[in-house]
């Protein structure tokens, strides 16, 4: 099954997109908490689910002027703690109280197979290419939000260090860098070159998705699907390709801080580079989505685990759909609205995202906006195919990226332990 995840876009249609985003729901949110939802008095609402508890506040500002604007009214409902959308949407389906609006990763629109509706020839599909495409059940997915990961960096530490990101497109520039940046920590007041951590429990999403997601794409252009497909058929990894990675890796758990690397949280991951402790950390631009969180300028640089690797990757990593027994109308209206200036001007300069929509004139005022912004202008952007796995294979691939961190794998330990791990959940 076929699902454009990513387009290749023309030049500058993403001069004012961007979006920022993109963490695990641990954060308690101050809206309405959703847990098992309750339908509207209403029934001409429209009921958007949401999983990012960070932006709860933004989006009631939403329905709020969404009501003012159109006469038409949204709830939305917001996963709180650590209750999990895809979670939450079972417990609803079974109860009969699904919500109009949910959020769904691209790999997961099989599961909604025939329950999805089509929004093919909806006005907003004209000003994107991120909108999510089925093979069957057609034109699914809203893009609510762009996101990039790579390695981001602070600026200033680099440059004070004499290390150009630019130059970064290769191990051996990375092993000079690393090793320059090390050897100056006190000099440049820092506790450590890379903010990276593998703890299984807490951080998988990250190592299992995002950092593996590196070896499906880095350096690919964004429609190319070469290991995605690979993976997809069977479970197969290009052996080759994948220890070149692990040896990239292993060079990371070398330079990273070692109270972080095992044990350590998201929270204090983002809180160290935020702090200027780390010139380097293993997230994306939702880490940092505002300009008072930082004292630095931030940036991107590629995982070049192979020479020549000059891409970032960035796209939709999720996507609004519309449920087909729910209010299909209201939803599709609101999806109209919500890629207007009004809705857009809420979502960029608000709630810190990057708009999908090449009409959108507003500038995300994230800290990576900028350095996102010349990646994509450039071409120089992979796809998020790493959201077309097997649904759940990243809570496998992360305790071998946990293993490699302690110390209990070295880089063809990796490599082989995780095409026998891949392989076995595609078997089953």
């Amino acid at each position: 099954m076929r699902k454009r995840l990513l387009s290749v876009l023309m030049i500058g249609a993403m001069a004012s997109s961007l979006v920022a985003c993109g963490q695990p729901n641990t954060a308690n949110n101050g809206g309405s908490n959703a847990q098992g939802g309750g339908a509207s008095a209403d029934s001409s609402a429209v009921r958007l689910l949401n999983g990012k508890p960070e932006i709860d506040a933004q989006l009631q500002d939403l329905a709020k002027l969404y009501k003012e604007e159109t006469g038409n009214e949204l709830i939305v409902e917001t996963i709180g703690g650590d209750t999990s959308a895809s979670d939450e949407l079972k417990k609803m389906y079974q109860a009969g109280n699904m919500p109009d609006i949910f959020v769904i990763e691209a790999n997961q629109a099989a599961s909604w197979d025939g329950k999805l509706a089509d929004l093919k020839g909806e006005t907003w599909t004209n000003n994107t290419e991120f909108e999510l495409v089925d093979d069957s059940m057609g034109t699914i997915g809203f893009p609510y939000t762009v996101e990039a990961t790579a390695l981001g960096y602070n600026a200033d530490v680099l440059k004070a260090a004499g290390v150009d990101p630019s130059t970064l497109t290769s191990p051996d520039a990375y092993a000079e860098a690393f090793k320059t940046l090390d050897s100056k920590k006190d000099e440049l007041g820092i506790k450590a070159v890379l903010g990276w951590c593998a703890e299984p429990s807490n951080l998988g999403w990250s190592s299992g998705t995002h950092v593996f997601g590196q070896y499906l794409d880095a350096g690919l252009a964004a429609d190319d699907t070469t290991y995605i497909d690979l993976l997809n058929d069977g479970g197969q990894v290009d052996h080759d390709r994948m220890l070149a990675f692990a040896e990239f890796v292993g060079m990371m758990n070398q330079y990273s801080d070692p109270d972080l690397l095992v044990d350590g949280t998201y929270d204090e991951q983002v809180a160290g580079f935020k702090a200027g402790e780390y010139a380097f950390i293993t997230q994306g631009n939702w880490c940092v989505t505002s300009p008072d969180d930082v004292d630095f300028e931030c940036g991107f640089a590629p995982y070049a685990f192979e020479d020549g690797i000059d891409t970032i990757i960035a796209g939709p990593p999720s996507y609004w759909v519309a449920y087909a027994d729910g209010n299909v109308e209201g939803a599709k209206a609101f999806f109209n609205w919500c890629a207007g200036d009004s809705a857009q001007n809420i979502l960029v300069n608000d709630a810190g995202l990057v708009s999908p929509f090449s009409d959108c004139q507003y500038e995300a005022v994230n800290p990576f906006y900028a350095s996102m912004k010349s990646y994509i202008d450039a071409g120089k952007f992979s796809g998020w195919h790493t959201m077309l796995k097997k649904d759940g294979l990243q809570n496998q691939t992360c305790q071998v990226f946990a293993d490699y961190a302690q110390g209990k794998l070295d880089a063809e330990g990796f490599t082989s332990t995780i095409e026998q791990v891949i392989k076995d959940y595609y078997a089953n």
